[in-house]
């Protein structure tokens, strides 16, 4: 269509020029015409003109019935090989079944004059084969025009290389980068592919992500994945790793209370194994039981209050009856009140407390507790066993 536009206007002028010169010094001329009862009475430009937009008029009619047809034959055609589609087709084939691999041979052919994207696409097809050096060599070959691209696939490279250093580095500088205007009408899938891979990069190197300079890469679903891979690499970290988590959730702290519930109680159990961040892991751990009751997070907000040096046992008992009008009938609750009582020798409340619940795992435990009467070693297997069974963590208090 864009090359039958440029025709015609190149037609145009030349026309223009043509009658311009014949016409200088005798006018415009003077034309008649008589058909029928219709008489027409004009010039040659108007002439001109008027052929000049039948003709194309035609043009586009006859352009759109050749596509309609075409199309209509192409769904009814049979196809018996994959190189007797036209090129676009071949493409949106591969894009729809993600087939670059089996088809490098046709991708590389057509990319060959494109000046463009011939080294990000070379350095694509090397990637999904695993030759990382031979991409990374493709890679520096390419225009600076398609920098943000090519930034793109040489990031998927490091962390293919598993090159954490490397990777943050080019993800931090495209982060600080003000994307190309000729980019700017896919921004929003830039954006996106630039959060995939800052999603990558964390769940693969979860310790290194904290050094990056800015937050708020990754979405919940992400932040939730890296918190729980930091619990599972918690004791490979040193002390820089820690300060750094520290400081993360220094600076996240106000807003905190809007993330998900499951982001939350992952940052609480990070705190719960930073001794230094007690005060954080307490308001935390109100915050979220103030929210919803959840037994796991009860427990590790009590067991938290009840290890101190000094327990505030007053507090803590205060807190308790605050929650047990909020969330009444909970066996938990009993249970947390007869440690209470236990450790401030309160034994006819605590005894009182025993005859609740009485299909109760958590005051079962406490009843077989009782009755072996501060007997060390048949209360840890008791813990083991109820541990293991119940699936509850473990029993410090």
């Amino acid at each position: 269509m864009k090359q039958i536009l440029l025709a015609y206007l190149f037609v145009s002028l030349l026309a223009i020029a043509i009658i311009s010169v014949l016409s200088f010094g005798h006018g415009a001329g003077y034309v008649y015409i008589y058909w029928r009862d219709w008489q027409i009475q004009t010039n040659i430009w108007l002439i001109v003109f008027v052929l000049a937009l039948l003709s194309l008029t035609v043009q586009f009619i006859w352009y759109g019935i050749k596509r309609y047809l075409s199309r209509e034959q192409r769904k009814s055609e049979t196809v018996f090989s994959f190189n007797k589609l036209h090129p676009y087709e071949q493409l949106a084939v591969i894009w729809l079944l993600n087939a670059a691999q089996d088809q490098n041979g046709f991708i590389q052919q057509a990319f060959t004059e494109s000046g463009l994207l011939k080294g990000i696409v070379d350095a694509r097809l090397y990637w999904l084969e695993q030759q990382y050096e031979t991409a990374l060599s493709a890679l520096n070959q390419t225009t600076p025009m398609a920098f943000e691209l090519a930034e793109l696939q040489r990031i998927e490279i490091y962390l293919a290389q598993h090159d954490g250093e490397k990777a943050l580095t080019h993800l931090e500088f495209l982060n600080q980068h003000e994307l190309s205007p000729w980019l700017k009408k896919v921004s929003s899938a830039y954006e996106q592919r630039l959060t995939t891979l800052w999603g990558m990069f964390a769940l693969q190197f979860p310790w290194l992500y904290l050094r990056s300079t800015k937050y708020g890469h990754l979405d919940e679903f992400t932040k939730q994945a890296w918190l729980e891979q930091l619990l599972l690499a918690f004791d490979q970290a040193d002390v820089d790793d820690l300060q750094r988590l520290k400081q993360r959730y220094l600076d996240l702290q106000d807003q905190i209370e809007e993330r998900k519930y499951a982001v939350k109680v992952l940052w609480l159990k990070v705190l719960s194994r930073m001794p230094e961040m007690s005060q954080e892991h307490a308001l935390l751990a109100v915050h979220l039981l103030e929210q919803q009751f959840n037994q796991e997070v009860f427990f590790m907000w009590f067991q938290q209050k009840m290890l101190k040096q000094n327990p505030d046992y007053v507090a803590v008992e205060q807190q308790i009856q605050h929650w047990e009008e909020k969330y009444p009938a909970l066996p938990v609750f009993s249970f947390a009140k007869w440690n209470i009582y236990t450790a401030t020798e309160r034994e006819a409340e605590a005894q009182a407390l025993l005859s609740l619940y009485p299909d109760d795992v958590l005051m079962s435990y406490l009843r077989i507790k009782s009755a072996l009467n501060q007997q060390e070693d048949l209360n840890k297997q008791l813990n083991l066993i109820f541990e293991n069974n119940a699936n509850f963590m473990e029993i410090k208090i």
